[in-house]
């Protein structure tokens, strides 16, 4: 906190620390402020200094000019002259009296530069120059941006800079102009001609707005603005145009015909690069949003695979099962060929028996040759049967090959596996320095764990 403002968390103050307060406040709110009244009860101490009053039909002002500033003066006030004073409010801490530090002094009248401010906007007004029916659009989002002023100002410079962080793919170009003196408006309205010629000349980049700018100063510094000439030729001039001339509390004639005002040069290169900049944050805030769905879509995915992963059955269970069935169909076949075999072995003896009961040799041969066909069948279905089962034992023992773990091992694949003998399925089962052994198609290797991390 300044040390002239007042504590107000102390319950009670000085009346020297009031005023001291008071004066800070006033001083730093109305630093430069200008004011027209009429003076009464003049005074002339042998100082040199000034002291008046200054008032109007609705209030007064005491006032006080130092001899510094006075000695300045073109013309001696008098009591009763309309004049406009440019000065600081102040209060005089030993009195509490409240006064107008005058810096300067100018005759009200028709030769005022004031009066004549007035004067022309009043005729301009009346002639439909600031009309808000005739001025034109200012383009939403302007390509080519054409800037009106000198280009060795700190306007200037404060324009490029707000345009190229604001809408850095805008293109920017300067008509050189002098702002200020008397030749300033000629140089102006050549500005603007030559902007006009160069669209004529590049239809396919044309300046789509102009920025008329100057940065603040006096009423004379900005003198050139209030031109009859220049408010006529920007009123009819066929492209946008914003008036960016001042400070914001400065006006001139050319921010009234102009299409736009902008307090400021700044403001100026604002108003022209909004869409651009809303467009810009717009494009940040989808950014963020498509980032937000994209993690929350990873996450549902990664949620997904995790409980297929749980779903899945370990290769060492399914190669159990297969080697249970292929050992259930072995004793399937062994049992049918047992049960085959005896069958027929039971035939045969049935056959031999009804043979040793009859004797005739012809029997004997019939029942011989029977033999032979059945032992022949029986032969035929063994062979058959045992080729049948071989094969769909060699097809079962293929898929035990497809599904063992070795298989997968030959193809460059290992088992990471710890001293218990536990296979390693995520880096949370290690520990760095930890020693591991990796299973390969062929052998085995010793291992040791560096760094466990998740990627």
């Amino acid at each position: 906190m300044n040390e002239f403002i007042v504590d107000h968390s102390k319950e009670i103050i000085s009346v020297g620390e009031l005023n001291r307060s008071a004066k800070f406040l006033l001083e730093d709110a109305f630093n430069n402020i200008s004011v027209i009244g009429e003076i009464s009860n003049m005074s002339r101490p042998s100082s040199g200094h000034i002291y008046f009053t200054l008032k109007d039909e609705d209030g007064a002002i005491g006032c006080a000019m130092w001899r510094s500033q006075a000695i300045k003066l073109n013309f001696v006030p008098e009591n009763g002259n309309k004049c406009i004073l440019k000065g600081q409010v102040s209060i005089y801490p030993a009195t509490g009296r409240y006064q107008l530090m005058v810096k300067t002094i100018e005759q009200a009248g028709d030769g005022n530069l004031m009066q004549q401010f007035e004067n022309l906007k009043k005729k301009l007004d009346s002639e439909g120059l600031f009309d808000s029916q005739n001025k034109l659009s200012i383009p939403f989002s302007p390509k080519h941006i054409g800037v009106i002023t000198s280009s060795s100002t700190a306007a200037f410079q404060d324009i490029l800079s707000t345009i190229q962080r604001r809408a850095p793919s805008a293109q920017v170009s300067i008509s050189p102009a002098v702002v200020q003196g008397d030749n300033a408006p000629r140089t102006l309205i050549k500005a603007m001609n030559r902007i006009i010629h160069f669209n004529e000349s590049n239809a396919d980049n044309k300046i789509d707005v102009v920025i008329l700018a100057r940065g603040g100063g006096s009423i004379e510094d900005l003198w050139c603005f209030n031109n009859e000439e220049l408010a006529r030729e920007i009123s009819t001039f066929p492209i946008p145009t914003i008036s960016g001339v001042g400070h914001e509390i400065d006006f001139t004639i050319s921010d009234f015909v102009a299409d736009m005002r902008a307090p400021t040069p700044t403001a100026a290169a604002e108003l022209v690069t909004e869409f651009n900049f809303k467009i810009s944050d717009r494009i940040d805030e989808l950014s963020s949003v498509l980032k937000k769905s994209l993690l929350s879509s990873f996450k549902s995915k990664k949620l997904v695979i995790e409980s297929l992963k749980l779903s899945i059955k370990n290769p060492l269970s399914i190669l159990r099962e297969q080697n249970q069935k292929l050992d259930a169909y072995e004793l399937i076949m062994k049992q049918k060929i047992e049960m085959k075999y005896s069958k027929n072995i039971q035939s045969f003896k049935l056959l031999l028996s009804r043979l040793m009961d009859k004797s005739p040799k012809s029997l004997f041969q019939e029942l011989n040759n029977k033999i032979d066909y059945y032992e022949n069948n029986l032969r035929k279905s063994i062979k058959n049967n045992l080729s049948l089962k071989s094969f769909k034992l060699k097809e079962f023992n293929k898929n035990l090959i497809i599904l063992s773990p070795l298989s997968i091992l030959d193809r460059g694949y290992s088992i990471i596996q710890n001293k218990k003998g536990d296979a390693i399925k995520s880096y949370k089962q290690t520990s760095d320095g930890e020693k591991l052994s990796a299973r390969l198609g062929e052998g085995y290797l010793e291992i040791e764990v560096k760094k466990s991390n998740e990627k």
